[in-house]
């Protein structure tokens, strides 16, 4: 179908990725197999799969163009105005942009609906940062924050993250938005904590909602976010939150190794939750090497030895 919207996006600056360019794979409208409550875009069917789509040499025209304005990219970013990967060519046009990018790193943002579609899971191998959703773990959540298509079974999700994080050598990051009442209680972040643990991906991205949501939800706060943060102890965890409070809490020595032994922290959580002294205190027991610091999916954290 004629592209009538641009296929390419930015690029734009990512903490946390550095320069990336985007490619949309849905530019033209909303093609989805989820509908989450928290979407940005406007409520829409969801659907099983894509009927507008546009072809793989039309993209690689355009990412060539942009590669070449902006010789510069550190990544390449494969999203959609919905999920990805519904895009039927996806593992060509995934080889095709490994073939031309260099250095430059290629990465998708999905949802994680069609994982243990044995194509998906085959084309994802291919890059070199996978990032998935993973909201929920439990099949009431599914079906009420993330109105999953019928043809989408909660489980295959669970079980096809697992067994892909098994064999994939690129940075794995799990993102978990959180929707106050729905995915904030005990046992719901309970049960992702022990599917966290299984997966044991590279990083885990916590946030809530920072923009105006496509249902009636709320976000949940800065301060609860770092509890539950708190709660996945061993998993380096980045909290993505707009609206940051600092709570600057004391720290003497022992609770800072302490805290980093069961959670790795990352710059931001030090700036945010430690004070001045503790901070001071942080700094010197890396410069001892107390602390150890490594970069874990284009974030640095730091843990104990």
């Amino acid at each position: 179908m004629k592209n009538k919207a641009p296929l390419i996006f930015g690029p734009v600056h990512s903490r946390r990725f550095g320069i990336s360019l985007g490619i949309d794979l849905s530019p033209n409208t909303k093609q989805c197999n989820f509908d989450c409550l928290y979407c940005e875009l406007e409520p829409a069917k969801t659907m099983e799969k894509q009927i507008d789509c546009i072809g793989v040499e039309e993209y690689i025209l355009a990412i060539q163009n942009e590669l070449k304005k902006h010789p510069k990219i550190d990544v390449i970013t494969i999203t959609a105005n919905g999920e990805p990967t519904m895009y039927p060519s996806l593992d060509k046009l995934i080889d095709e942009l490994n073939h031309i990018k260099g250095d430059t790193k290629l990465m998708i943002l999905s949802n994680s609906g069609l994982i243990n579609k044995q194509s998906v899971f085959r084309a994802l191998q291919k890059l070199d940062v996978v990032k998935l959703s993973l909201d929920c773990a439990t099949e009431k959540c599914f079906h009420k924050l993330d109105r999953i298509d019928k043809t989408i079974n909660y489980q295959d999700i669970i079980d096809g993250i697992i067994t892909f994080s098994k064999i994939y050598n690129g940075d794995l990051i799990i993102e978990i938005l959180f929707v106050d009442t729905i995915n904030n209680k005990d046992d719901e972040i309970k049960a992702l904590y022990k599917i966290l643990q299984e997966i044991n991906p590279t990083r885990v991205d916590i946030g809530t909602i920072d923009r105006p949501p496509a249902y009636d939800v709320k976000p949940i706060s800065y301060e609860e976010l770092t509890q539950i943060a708190s709660k996945f102890e061993g998993i380096n965890i980045a909290i993505a939150h707009r609206k940051k409070v600092s709570l600057h809490d004391n720290y003497d020595n022992e609770a800072i190794l302490n805290m980093l032994s069961k959670r790795p922290l990352s710059d931001d959580d030090i700036e945010n939750l430690f004070d001045k002294d503790s901070q001071q205190r942080f700094q010197t027991l890396l410069r001892n090497n107390k602390i150890i610091k490594k970069d874990q999916g284009g974030m640095i954290f730091y843990g104990t030895r």
